[in-house]
């Protein structure tokens, strides 16, 4: 059975940091590329971080970038994405997906963590 169990958000000051994970299980987790999305309240959902299956390549979304790093541990199973100098601007539900890259498999979500940066 395919499950992705997100966790690590809660309560946050401005200027703290948090470090989400991506727990894994039920398929072929070095044949997939993790992205975390994040949707705030009245916003459409954002792609903030990629790492490739191979851990070869990172992208950020530039409101991020250089503030949080993504990462996997192909051992085991797991992502995470790091998360410094947090502001309330990155309140959101964050999700981790996993994605093959080709249409002849199924895409598979986690159900979300949510973060909270107030003071």
């Amino acid at each position: 059975q395919v499950r992705i169990v997100d966790s690590g958000g809660g309560l946050v000051q401005p200027g703290g940091s948090l470090r989400l994970s991506c727990a894994t299980s039920g398929f072929t987790f070095t044949s997939y590329h993790i992205k975390w999305y994040r949707q705030a309240l009245g916003k459409e959902r954002e792609l903030v971080a990629l790492i490739t299956k191979d851990g070869s390549n990172t992208t950020y979304a530039d409101s991020v970038r250089e503030r949080f790093t993504i990462s996997r541990d192909d051992v085991k199973f797991e992502a995470y994405l790091q998360m410094n100098n947090l502001q309330p601007d990155d309140s959101a539900v964050y999700y981790c997906t996993a994605r093959r890259g080709s249409t002849r498999f199924a895409n598979y979500w986690g159900q979300g963590t949510q973060v909270v940066v107030s003071s």
